[in-house]
């Protein structure tokens, strides 16, 4: 899964030119550790179709695993601007939540406590009162795929909006990018963190990602050549 070197089949590749991190997933990688999140969240956490998940991750290959496993776990998502805006009290309470280790104190600030709590990118100093993603998902890779969600498609995000819906709206996006199915779409983390932009629009155009987070410019033409990309988002 890490190197620096390109792998044929790539379907999601993430830089961090900050760390010097390059980690690729497959399709079938992608949908291996997506199904192990799922697993987890119903399997150990005995959660359900129509249980809410809070997600405040920024673009990453591990926040592309997480919103897959989730939805295909056939909960509702909580993600909108990656704040904690719509995720304050007083809304619907919160089942699980998926934190970016620096994220966890403004969150805490302003959001109650959910009965799971997985933090990420943690490394050895992992908060109290969460469980650090990775262990936790590895320990169900192998899982199958969920195969019986089909309050999956109906379920509706907080704007009403149903996760079917999101995948029209991917596709129109996708079109007005002039993505198309084939394409290696070279994309800046810090462009946009909504995953309706850098992670649904291309996977359902059939493209495949490269995501590059705190991008080194001068790496740019060499990138775009090793990678294959074919457009710039």
């Amino acid at each position: 899964m890490n190197g620096m070197e390109r792998r044929p089949g790539e379907l999601i590749t993430y830089y961090d030119d900050a760390t010097g991190e390059r980690t690729g997933l497959t399709a079938a990688e992608l949908g291996r550790w997506s199904a192990a999140t799922a697993e987890l969240l119903t399997g150990e956490c005995g959660l359900r179709a129509g249980n809410r998940a809070g997600v405040l991750l920024p673009p990453h290959w591990q926040t592309a695993v997480v919103l897959l496993g989730v939805w295909a776990a056939g909960l509702e998502v909580s993600f909108r601007g990656w704040s904690t805006a719509g995720l304050v009290s007083g809304g619907p309470a919160l089942d699980v939540t998926f934190v970016e280790h620096r994220r966890v104190g403004n969150w805490l600030d302003e959001v109650p406590r959910a009965p799971h709590q997985f933090v990420l990118g943690a490394a050895d100093d992992v908060p109290h009162g969460y469980r650090d993603f990775l262990p936790a998902v590895r320990a169900h890779l192998g899982a199958e795929p969920p195969v019986d969600r089909a309050g999956n498609e109906a379920a509706a995000v907080p704007d009403g909006t149903t996760f079917s819906e999101y995948g029209a709206t991917a596709a129109a996006l996708a079109r007005s990018r002039g993505i198309e199915r084939g394409d290696r779409v070279l994309i800046e983390a810090d462009a946009s963190e909504e995953p309706l932009i850098w992670l649904l629009a291309p996977l359902t155009a059939g493209a495949s990602i490269v995501l590059c987070a705190n991008p080194d410019r001068s790496r740019l033409d060499d990138r775009m050549t090793i990678e294959g990309v074919t457009r710039l988002y």
